[in-house]
């Protein structure tokens, strides 16, 4: 199994957000969690990046427990993660800002090429090389919030909202780009409030609702089911 929550309660103090999250991620795939507004979807990533630490439950990670492990060593692990809020540093520059990414990186040559690799993900990157990322449009610090992310070539991408606040243009190209990560290997658990939209490139789904899965399935068998379209997909 390459990602699992096993029987996982998560909290904020005294009060339980996750209740007995069961839920798996299998190598390659892309995954994603839908729901209504306080459901637990970003309470899952932050348990997993070890921001929050189950009590009970395990998350495990390639066969280890990694549960309320610094987040710092679950990125050593190979696990990256972008917020739902913008993250950049707004007075330095894009390039800085990649390079920032590659903090735990000794190999000056590999951080060139692994920039090299970002720049052809997301050209516009590219030409605003020099650029604070603060003057970047809301699109664009987002795609570099997700190279940043990427500067470690990890095995599994944690992404929180990652088209939360922009134009339907712009949105199309983030979910072209995910799924592109995912082709080139990265398997990816999404948070996303565009439902249809993430169902239609996830692999599979789960719905989760007061902290708990309701629903496991396809992408695909969730946008043709009629009572997830009513609940979730505005009927559509």
């Amino acid at each position: 199994m390459f990602l699992q929550l096993q029987n996982v309660y998560s909290s904020y103090g005294a009060f339980d957000v996750l209740k007995d999250v069961n839920m798996m991620v299998n190598a390659s795939e892309i995954v994603c969690l839908i729901g209504p507004n306080g459901a637990g979807k970003s309470t899952v990533l932050k348990t997993i990046f070890g921001f929050l630490k189950p009590r009970p439950g395990k998350v495990i990670y390639e066969g280890n427990d990694i549960s309320g492990l610094h987040p710092t060593r679950i990125l050593r692990k190979g696990i990256s993660y972008v917020f739902q809020q913008h993250s950049v540093f707004p007075k330095m520059t894009v390039l800085e800002n990649l390079e920032m990414g590659a903090f735990i990186n000794n190999d000056a040559q590999q951080t060139r090429r692994d920039i090299g690799k970002i720049f052809s993900l997301f050209p516009v990157l590219k030409e605003k090389t020099r650029a604070t990322a603060g003057i970047l449009s809301g699109g664009q610090q987002r795609m570099l919030e997700i190279g940043r992310a990427l500067m470690l070539t990890p095995k599994i991408l944690l992404l929180d909202e990652p088209t939360i606040g922009l134009s339907p243009l712009v949105i199309n190209e983030i979910f072209a780009k995910i799924r592109e990560i995912n082709q080139a290997g990265t398997t990816l658990l999404m948070v996303e409030q565009n439902a249809k939209k993430a169902l239609e490139i996830c692999h599979r789904a789960y719905i989760l609702e007061n902290g708990t899965p309701r629903l496991e399935g396809s992408g695909q068998d969730f946008l043709k089911n009629p009572e997830v379209k009513r609940l979730y997909l505005g009927g559509k």
